[in-house]
């Protein structure tokens, strides 16, 4: 019981939970995007499977930190750069946010015409909870990567993800019903995903971009778009 007094662990804990919370930004944003083109009796089912499932993985890839590093073993090389499997899954990852997010705003401006309902119609459950194992499967791969690099002690590890994947779970119908209220909310929403499928694979060729440059930007858009609609509601008014 040392570990209640223990201030470093504490501090780590902390610390390691609100990493994992703005790691998972983008995964809650995906999984919202694709929840809402599903009948409005299944999206909480999928949300709530959708982080399920990504704490699953991160809690048994948690226990596989020696196959994790593994993976940073380069397979083989291209025009000098090592590829290696963690790099594949980033480059894999991120093409597929890249397309499903062009994808999205492609149907967003050329279907603008067919109602929700229509739309909706062409989505199947099992078809969102694919996708959503899918990308779940590259952001715990970074999540976890990012945990042991900074903590040791696996309990502090798994305690952090439990945690923020509660609290992802506790805003993600919010976030959800805010992106879906506001058609604008949800073309920035899709353009950050674009933009974080491109430090994914920018990352799977070993070309680092600071995530901190890709959020600070997306605030700063979001944060404009809040007074845009604010000025509406005003002018409503």
């Amino acid at each position: 019981m040392e570990w209640i007094t223990n201030p470093d662990i504490w501090i780590a804990f902390f610390t390691l939970c609100a990493l994992e919370i703005v790691l998972g930004i983008d995964n809650v944003i995906f999984i919202s995007i694709l929840s809402n083109k599903l009948p409005k009796q299944q999206q909480a089912k999928a949300r709530q499977v959708g982080l399920s499932l990504a704490l699953v993985m991160r809690i048994i890839l948690l226990f596989s930190i020696s196959w994790i590093m593994s993976l940073k073993t380069d397979l083989f090389t291209v025009r000098n750069i090592g590829i290696s499997g963690r790099d594949l899954i980033l480059l894999v990852g991120g093409l597929f946010l890249i397309y499903k997010s062009v994808k999205e705003i492609h149907e967003k401006v050329e279907d603008a015409h067919a109602t929700e309902k229509e739309l909706k119609k062409t989505v199947g459950f099992s078809a969102v909870i694919v996708q959503i194992v899918l990308i779940d499967l590259v952001f715990s791969l970074d999540s976890v990567i990012t945990a042991v690099g900074m903590v040791d002690e696996i309990g502090i590890m798994i305690a952090a993800v439990i945690v923020s994947i509660g609290l992802m779970m506790f805003a993600a119908k919010p976030i959800s019903d805010f992106v879906n209220k506001h058609p604008a909310i949800k073309v920035l929403a899709l353009s950050f995903l674009i933009m974080i499928g491109f430090a994914l694979v920018a990352e799977g060729i070993d070309f680092h971009i600071p995530k901190g440059y890709i959020y600070f930007s997306m605030a700063f858009a979001v944060l404009v778009e809040f007074v845009n609609i604010r000025i509406g509601v005003r002018a409503k008014n």
